[in-house]
């Protein structure tokens, strides 16, 4: 598996002070995306839907609404 390309604007371009910590978005060499972002799973995993869960290896992933809207045009549609 290895990061093919990122997905929207680069943390620099949405006007991160230092371009290099902040929520971002890959797309991966088998198709998933990869997603940097805060973990929320503590937070969020009560509020859940009933019909969601998340299984012991994975984590909420809290990115702002900015990184994924200005991602919104590099999303492919299939």
């Amino acid at each position: 598996m290895k990061i093919i390309r990122r997905i929207g604007p680069s943390p620099e371009q949405r006007g991160s002070m230092t371009g290099d910590t902040c929520p971002d978005i890959f797309e991966l060499s088998d198709g998933r995306f990869a997603v940097i972002g805060t973990d929320a799973t503590a937070e969020l995993e009560r509020e859940l839907p009933a019909d969601a869960a998340r299984a012991a290896d994975e984590r909420i992933v809290v990115i702002s609404r900015e990184t994924l809207v200005r991602a919104k045009d590099d999303i492919p549609s299939e």
